[in-house]
């Protein structure tokens, strides 16, 4: 793990310019740029809002606040998870010409998502000014679960990105298995609403714990309990240690494969 925060370090700025180079060209040419990065929550939002809440009709107080205080920790593990899975094979030709740590390209996909997650904060900030929802004091907690979050998403990344080296069908499966997974964590819904058989099960997510830290932060105004504050920074440390080592197990081939 130390290793990793060396490599992080000495490569500090090829991984901030590979980010913002790749928001660059996934922004390139479009008449909004970077706003993109704010109406795509937004627009979520506010459709799976008249789902769920109108439609549907999940009885839940402002349940615009109490979905986006999930969706936008959803949204950047799941873009960041996407687009990292492919960095090493997108960046084939560089790591066949330039001796390089292989790290900062996972890295640099889970940063530029990084900006994209805080950008799209705006927008949480506007609706709780527009529903005159509350600013609660444990906003200060958040960089926990934040934290938790990028170790976690990071774990993943670099275990899926090495295996996508060599199968490529790794990165289909992945837009599957999110697919599901969305589902099956507490975006949408609250664990509260399942019957009791089922919570059990779901307490085997470990999105469960972090999208728990950020929707109690924002939306409830509480500090979640010290048992799922372990829980979530454990299994974020454990995920990036267990994905890392399997990277740096395989990297050395990765030039013989891409």
């Amino acid at each position: 793990m130390w290793q990793l925060f060396q490599e992080i370090h000495k490569n500090r700025e090829l991984i901030w310019a590979l980010a913002l180079k790749e928001l660059r060209v996934r922004y390139k040419r479009s008449a909004l740029g970077f706003i993109w990065a704010l109406l795509n929550p937004l627009m979520m939002m506010v459709i799976l809002t008249v789902v769920f809440s109108t439609i549907m009709r999940f009885a839940v107080d402002h349940y615009a606040i109490f979905l986006i205080s999930a969706l936008l920790p959803w949204t950047f593990f799941s873009q960041a998870l996407s687009y990292s899975v492919e960095s090493i094979v997108m960046n084939a030709e560089l790591l066949k010409k330039i001796r390089v740590a292989k790290s900062i390209f996972p890295l640099a996909a889970l940063v530029a998502n990084m900006i994209n997650f805080l950008l799209s904060l705006l927008p949480l900030l506007l609706i709780l000014v527009f529903l005159r929802f509350p600013f609660h004091w444990t906003w200060i907690y958040l960089p926990i679960p934040l934290i938790s979050l990028f170790f976690f998403t990071a774990g993943c990344a670099f275990f899926f990105a090495a295996a996508n080296v060599f199968f490529r069908d790794v990165s289909h499966i992945v837009q599957i298995v999110l697919s599901g997974w969305f589902y099956l964590s507490p975006v949408l819904y609250s664990i509260d609403f399942l019957p009791q058989k089922y919570r059990l099960l779901l307490r085997f997510n470990p999105m469960l714990y972090i999208l728990n830290g950020f929707r109690m932060a924002i939306y409830y105004g509480h500090l979640p309990t010290l048992q799922n504050m372990a829980a979530s920074l454990s299994l974020g440390a454990i995920t990036l240690l267990l994905g890392y080592s399997v990277f740096r197990r395989f990297e050395r081939t990765f030039v013989f494969y891409v």
